[in-house]
């Protein structure tokens, strides 16, 4: 028997490959891992697909209890639905590990995902260093290790893909202080947050890594019908609506001639000193 684990793409229940959806279908158990990213639809519309139910692994179920999920797949196929590919947190690696340690079969359908899906912006993905995530700062924590990688990055002339944070199922301080478990509503980083914090690192560090006039893009909703890519700099990507869940940013390194002819399409005007002074032959 064998666990399987499956990509589920970047926007609905319709992203799912053919060979994931028969595999589902064959599964006597299927989970969805919903706290690294989601799904752009509701659950229930992946159930009608796939004929079953659908059992939601939070983090503490994925990071605290993965023998849940792994009890029985010797005796009986189970599934583990991953929003985009399954290799993109390093929480699948581990359950993928442990199940190897347990003498269970692993088998992987790969997807789509915010990696190689970032390329509709224009910029080519080989020449993407290192990404890098944005958590939501606090009054107590603002961590800013990002900051060295972007600087790398952008040092080698190479484009920087910023993930951003978001909280699912996230436990009330106060409340589990006062012995009561009370979860936070679901919060989903905006681009203008991420650039808000972005710029009051630099203001921090100072190492001119970025600032202001640096020219970025900003995606929402990628692969959705109501996808949105825009382009310009950092401080005017902060002023810009990008609607609902779930962003993205990047920051754009060395632009070469076909590249800027890409972002062209996506420049907000008043933008076009900020690609000139990115491009490179």
């Amino acid at each position: 028997m064998v666990l399987y684990l499956i990509g589920l793409g970047l926007y609905d229940e319709n992203d799912i490959t053919l060979r994931g959806l028969e595999a589902i279908r064959r599964c006597k158990r299927v989970y969805l891992e919903a706290y690294t990213s989601i799904l752009l639809c509701d659950k229930s519309k992946l159930e009608a697909l796939y004929g079953k139910e659908v059992v939601v692994a939070d983090r503490e179920m994925v990071e605290s209890r993965a023998e849940e999920i792994l009890e029985g797949a010797d005796k009986e196929d189970v599934a583990f639905c991953v929003v985009g590919d399954p290799f993109g947190a390093t929480t699948h690696t581990d359950l993928q590990l442990r199940a190897r340690q347990a003498g269970i079969p692993v088998r992987v359908v790969h997807n789509a995902s915010v990696m190689n899906a970032v390329g509709a912006c224009g910029l080519s993905l080989y020449r993407f260093g290192e990404a890098v995530s944005i958590c939501f700062f606090t009054d107590s924590w603002r961590p800013d290790s990002f900051y060295d990688k972007i600087a790398a990055n952008r040092k080698l002339g190479l484009h920087t893909l910023c993930l951003l944070d978001i909280k699912v199922k996230e436990p009330n301080l106060a409340a589990l202080a006062r012995g009561r478990t009370v979860y936070e509503p679901p919060r989903y980083m905006s681009i203008n947050t991420a650039v808000q914090q972005l710029l009051e690192v630099e203001e921090a560090r100072g190492g001119g890594a970025f600032g202001p006039e640096t020219l970025a893009v900003g995606i929402a909703r990628l692969q959705a019908d109501d996808q949105q890519i825009v382009a310009g700099t950092l401080a005017q990507l902060q002023e810009v609506d990008f609607g609902a869940p779930l962003h993205c940013l990047v920051l754009a390194g060395d632009v070469h001639v076909t590249e800027g002819e890409m972002l062209a399409a996506y420049m907000l005007a008043g933008a076009e000193a900020a690609l000139e002074g990115a491009r490179k032959e």
